[in-house]
Formats: C-alpha cells, structure tokens, sequence
C-alpha cells in the first residue's frame, strides 16, 4: 500500500499533488440540422404556455464556433469511490419540457424531479440497474425525490403524457464527469495521476472516446469531434414516440 493512499499522516496538500485537471471542447465540424419543431397543440395548456414561441428539441445546440452541448464527458473503468453529494441533482418541468435535457449524478445521490407547470405531467424512466420509476405530477410545485441505486451509462426519463418531453441521466459510480457548456468546454477535476479512457456521450452522435495522461499537479487536454456523420446504436426502448402523440398512462403510480 503506497503511503499516499493508506490515509494515516497523509496531507490534503499531498492527495491534491497525487492528481490533475482533464479539460477540453466537444466540438460539431459539420453544419449543425435543424432541431424538430415541437407541436404542443395536442395539450391546449401546454400551447398556452409557449405562446408567441417556437420551442424545439434541444438536441444538437452547436454555437458559431463548433463548440457542441449538452455532451456526457465522463472517465471509464475502476477509479477511487467517495460518498455522494448530500446535495440532489434536479430536473425541472418547465412549460411542458425537461430541464436541464442532459446532467450527470451519483450512484447514491438524489434526483429531484419539479413540476413547475400547471399541467399534468408523468415521470417515466425504464432502467436494469434499479433506477425504473414511474409516477405523475398533476400540479405546481409537485416535487418527487427518488434514490439513483445502480451506475447507469444514460437513463432516459420521459413523460408517458407529452411524447417529446426527455430528459438523459448518466448515473455514475465515480466522481469524475462533466456535461460540456454552451460552448463546448467541459472540465474534471480531481483526477487520479495515470492513464485514463476518457469517453463523450452524445444524444444524437453517441460515444467517442480517447485515452489521456493526468500527470500530478497538471492539466491535460482531451478534445472530441463530432462530424455529424456519427449515428448511434439505440435500443428500442429508448425511441420516443413521434412528437404530438399522445402515449396511453400505464401502471402510473399517483
């Protein structure tokens, strides 16, 4: 057992000095598509609410200069545990849509799940690792708080009422992850000296990954790209039902 990690007579100072930064962009080199227009006039209520707008799929946001949101940026393999945040991760229902689409969480931590619409809505996730819920909302200021259990590469949460709600939750075992910002940049902190894989997840592009070097005190960077020719493999569960459709509520616990 190095001396580092056996805990007894080591300084915050020399665990800090055991590990380094991974930044970078994720980038779209390729002309960003058009996102689908969202047709809310199967739910009166939700129409009122974005009126005089045009709400789309917020699902391929690139900015003028490449930079791709909203991507999953993430270590892969075995690395140190430490407790989860006390504090939840939160999803939002805002004027029928899920915010934030894409965020990362603990195994162990909390989620949050806000209804801050008048409108019935549902919560919906499908998971093999323990994370399936499934209960309704009916009004303002409803909050649900459910457990994540197991580590689950992109949970997909949608509502069984309003077809283009989704929202996606990688579920991590480790603390090193990101969601990249508007304009692409992401950050991890914190990490283990060594080689490490690290991999983006990207709703409509999928998985890219490369292996890096975090040298002790040090900042390495890793940088994804994206052509836009990228198509990922999706499991059948995870198709949406086509936007304006209204899916029947089954096995809905109130």
């Amino acid at each position: 057992c190095l001396a580092l990690w056996c805990g007894a007579g080591v300084s915050h100072a020399a665990v800090a000095d055991a590990t380094g930064t991974i930044t970078g962009h994720v980038r779209l080199t390729g002309p960003a598509p058009g996102n689908p227009i969202i047709r809310m006039g199967m739910d009166p209520q939700c129409a009122s609410l974005n009126a005089g707008t045009r709400p789309v799929q917020a699902i391929v946001l690139r900015n003028p200069d490449g930079g791709l949101a909203n991507a999953l940026v993430d270590l892969e393999g075995t690395l140190p545990g430490s407790k989860p945040p006390a504090q939840p991760v939160v999803i939002e229902q805002q004027k029928c849509i899920y915010t934030p689409r894409v965020l990362g969480a603990r195994v162990g931590q909390v989620l949050r799940i806000k209804n801050d619409d008048s409108v019935f809505h549902n919560v919906h996730s499908a998971s093999t690792a323990g994370n399936d819920f499934n209960f309704s909302q009916p009004s303002a200021g409803m909050v649900r708080e459910v457990t994540l259990k197991g580590p689950d590469r992109m949970l997909h949460v949608k509502c069984d009422v309003h077809s283009w709600m989704a929202a996606f939750v990688a579920v991590e075992p480790h603390q090193y992850f990101s969601v990249s910002d508007p304009d692409g940049s992401f950050t991890i902190g914190g990490v283990p000296a060594g080689r490490h894989t690290v991999r983006v997840w990207h709703e409509r592009y999928g998985e890219l990954t490369q292996m890096v070097t975090v040298a002790a005190g040090k900042t390495v960077t890793a940088d994804f790209a994206y052509t836009g020719q990228e198509h990922p493999k999706q499991a059948q569960d995870d198709v949406l039902v086509p936007e304006g459709v209204v899916a029947l509520r089954l096995r809905v616990d109130q």
